[in-house]
């Protein structure tokens, strides 16, 4: 096979994987190469990413990779936002990153926003607020009295393996936009914030866009692994800003990143800051090319795999087959929660955490996993709708139909309910748009293609749509109803 190859590593909260992107007469083509499970675990007082195992899995990808046919010409690295780690003068990191999950910014937001009132740090950053944002995470561990002595630089989770692959040290500016750390309209770190907070400037690292070279994969990696001589490029290193490059999205039309989040936005020239959009809680981070993605963060398929971990645990090891058959048994639209609601964030125990909403709510309590699976699913296609009115109402614009990209795109169930809830089309695929958008800003930075939107129109050339339109209108207007009075009266 002819053309050129660059190596996508993609790491989800819950799922990693190393793509090998083949670029060709302007077609892409991707083969992943090798798949692992991504887990935290309780370490030293706090749910951390065992980061020498992800270190390990990365390496096992790559020497896969480095059989592909075709010219291996860069690498590069996405993760999740907001969590980080700390290296020392050496190089060396210096405990495991704690995971965005652990309880250790509770308490910490109301702290932060005595000194930076919310309207403020919103007309700052353009972030809406959440605890797992990464300046929570630094005020928790600073005020712990864990923050190391001899942190010498801050590196967000992509950097990580850039510095194991190639020895950089550089930030990349999508990621930043993901801390509530860096400006909404220069996409560099704040320094009045840092200032405000007495936190650390001077760890923080040097950002660039995406596209620019790193570096070279180190030469004992390349022997140890088998590679050839190749670049270390930055993709779009938040995982949805390349998801996003990846996702061929037409006029008119939003974005649905469905994974273990569920990231519901649309691309913007600039940032919207206004009250409005703070107000509906709505998020500005750094795209490609210097846009803007206006999103909202959802909790996604978290809650429904939190459930499946549950009922593995009791004897019932359920699979998506199993639980499409049993969602075509109970009656629809029953019951509903509110996914974004902080119980359903990291319960020990999700079915139980779904049951006392239920009750709580004077709603009936499903009779077995098909009912909480139909619950939670129809519950996140209503969030989205109520999403997608937020942000017609924050912008003016109005919203076609909805692109749904990443793994969630496979579930057919969840996509015609999206359908159904928010009465737009819906079209689903790439399944892994990350994976490809990354590819993507690398063949663009290796001149393959002129921008993202040439590269876009390949991949809709060469790409067929699942296609799903709204049914039922009726009965998802008196659902959609439902849910409103649900988000009134139970919304936090």
């Amino acid at each position: 096979m002819s053309g050129k190859c660059y190596v996508a590593v993609d790491l989800g909260a819950s799922s990693g994987r190393v793509v090998v992107g083949h670029v060709d007469d302007g077609n892409v083509s991707l083969k992943v190469v090798h798949r692992f499970t991504v887990t935290s675990r309780v370490l030293s007082g706090h749910q951390r990413w065992t980061i020498s195992e992800l270190f390990e899995e990365v390496r096992t990808g790559l020497t896969k990779a480095a059989g592909a046919e075709g010219e291996l010409i860069s690498l590069g690295v996405d993760t999740w936002g907001v969590d980080y780690g700390l290296i020392d003068a050496d190089g060396c990191l210096l405990e495991d990153p704690v995971c965005y999950r652990d309880r250790r910014t509770e308490g910490v937001v109301e702290r932060v926003l005595e000194t930076v009132p919310a309207i403020e740090l919103f007309h700052l950053t353009g972030v809406q607020v959440l605890a797992l944002n990464t300046v929570y995470q630094l005020v928790a561990q600073r005020d712990a009295g864990e923050w190391p002595a001899n942190a010498s630089r801050l590196l967000m989770m992509p950097d990580l393996v850039h510095h194991d692959l190639c020895g950089s040290l550089t930030g990349e500016a999508t990621m930043a936009s993901t801390t509530q750390l860096a400006g909404a309209t220069t996409r560099r770190w704040e320094c009045e914030l840092f200032d405000r907070l007495d936190l650390p400037i001077a760890v923080m690292p040097d950002l660039v866009q995406p596209g620019v070279q790193l570096g070279r994969v180190h030469s004992d990696v390349r022997g140890a692994l088998a590679l050839p001589d190749m670049a270390v490029v930055a993709p779009a290193t938040h995982d949805t800003a390349s998801a996003v490059v990846g996702a061929p999205i037409g006029e008119g039309w939003a974005y649905l990143s469905s994974g273990t989040w569920s990231l519901l936005g649309i691309e913007t020239e600039v940032p919207l800051l206004t009250d409005t959009a703070r107000e509906v809680g709505l998020t500005n981070e750094g795209g490609v090319e210097g846009n803007n993605r206006l999103l909202k963060n959802i909790a996604g398929m978290w809650i429904l795999e939190s459930c499946r971990k549950i009922w593995a645990t009791q004897g019932e090891a359920i699979d998506f087959t199993d639980l499409s058959r049993a969602i075509a048994l109970v009656r629809a639209r029953r019951a509903f929660v509110l996914p974004d609601d902080p119980r359903f964030f990291n319960p020990p125990d999700m079915p139980r955490a779904i049951e006392a909403f239920l009750q709580e709510s004077g709603q009936p309590v499903p009779g077995d996993y098909g009912g909480y699976a139909r619950v939670v699913l129809e519950s996140l296609a209503l969030r989205y709708a109520s999403v997608v009115e937020a942000i017609e109402h924050a912008t003016g614009r109005a919203i076609v139909g909805i692109r749904i990209i990443g793994g969630g795109s496979q579930n057919r169930f969840l996509n015609q309910a999206t359908a159904d809830a928010t009465g737009r089309e819906v079209r689903a695929g790439p399944i892994e748009a990350t994976a490809l958008g990354n590819v993507i800003v690398q063949a663009i930075s290796d001149g393959c293609f002129g921008n993202v939107g040439e590269a876009r129109e390949a991949v809709a050339r060469h790409m067929e749509d699942d296609v799903y339109e709204p049914t039922e209108l009726e009965a998802w207007a008196e659902a959609r109803a439902q849910y409103a009075r649900l988000e009134r009266e139970w919304g936090r």
